[in-house]
């Protein structure tokens, strides 16, 4: 039997042997989310405040075939500028390993490693979802079979906005995964603090959260959590002004024939450009906000073990 080429650093080892909070965290925002030097001085701020929040944070990645959960400063620094770095959910995370590959971890993937790892709380900034035209492309994001099948409580500021929101809820519902809007009774909206649907659940605490988490063990229900947690009124992009860049975007993509795995970096990047930079500002904003919360309910959930 093939045995899995993980290495566990030493403090997010130590965390874990001490039951002490630990947060998974994604690479593909390092990667494929933000420019450099963005993107490096991102991986360094949600590190430090998942520290500053009580918990020791864990990077995903894979390097040169083995799966890293918790990085070094200088691996982080190095895939801050790596090229040709493959985006990595289940379909293609064990292919990457088997040639020795190189590869960023998704939202399905980062949950995938943490659940390996013993790790239960993953901070991210939005999740995948169903893409926009679906019922002609069928292009649905693998993370929300995921949610459903993996036991990791997700934190982010909910699916991301280019998505079609309505039908990602629907299939969230579908797949039995629950979602929950943090301290409203609104959705999320990635950029914006809300929008227009109505979130099945709501929670007010870390520790409403973290007891859910467990006692959704305990009736021995498969899947995670979704926390869908609304960006700092500061940082926001209200909708009325985010939604007509996000449909210009669409339609540039549709012009030059960009989908699949290239449709999401693509859209992000041109509303950046749209927005001279403050989408980037507020994406920034909303994974830190995550990254507190999600430090939050992994030291709740360490207090009931």
């Amino acid at each position: 039997m093939t045995t899995l080429p993980l290495e566990i650093s030493a403090p997010v080892r130590a965390a874990l042997d001490g039951n002490r909070a630990v947060v998974a965290l994604e690479s593909t925002i390092i990667t494929h989310g933000m420019p450099w030097p963005q993107n490096l001085e991102t991986a360094r701020s949600i590190e430090a405040t998942v520290r500053e929040a009580g918990a020791e944070p864990a990077t995903i990645a894979v390097i040169d075939g083995t799966l890293h959960v918790g990085l070094t400063d200088s691996q982080i620094e190095t895939l801050s500028q790596a090229k040709h770095v493959a985006k990595l959910s289940r379909a293609d995370m064990a292919v990457c390993i088997a040639k020795g590959g190189t590869g960023a971890t998704t939202v399905a993937a980062t949950m995938i490693a943490a659940h390996h790892a013993g790790i239960c709380v993953f901070a991210t900034g939005g999740i995948g979802g169903v893409h926009r035209g679906a019922d002609q492309s069928f292009d649905i994001s693998a993370d929300l079979q995921e949610l459903s099948q993996t036991p990791v409580t997700v934190v982010c500021a909910g699916a991301k906005a280019i998505l079609d929101l309505p039908k990602t809820l629907e299939v969230l519902e579908t797949l039995g995964v629950p979602v929950m809007a943090y301290g409203q009774d609104a959705l999320p909206a990635f950029w914006s603090r809300a929008s227009a649907l109505k979130a099945p659940l709501r929670t007010n605490s870390a520790a409403e959260i973290a007891k859910s988490h467990r006692l959704r063990q305990a009736l021995g229900v498969p899947g995670g959590q979704l926390v869908t947690n609304p960006i700092p009124a500061d940082a926001e992009i209200p909708q009325s002004e985010i939604n007509p860049i996000i449909a210009r975007a669409t339609q540039d993509a549709e012009a030059h024939g960009i989908a699949g795995k290239d449709l999401t970096p693509y859209l992000l990047q041109r509303i950046f450009e749209l927005t001279d930079g403050r989408s980037l500002d507020a994406n920034i904003a909303l994974v830190l906000n995550n990254a507190r919360l999600g430090a939050q309910i992994a030291r709740e959930l360490t207090s009931l073990s």
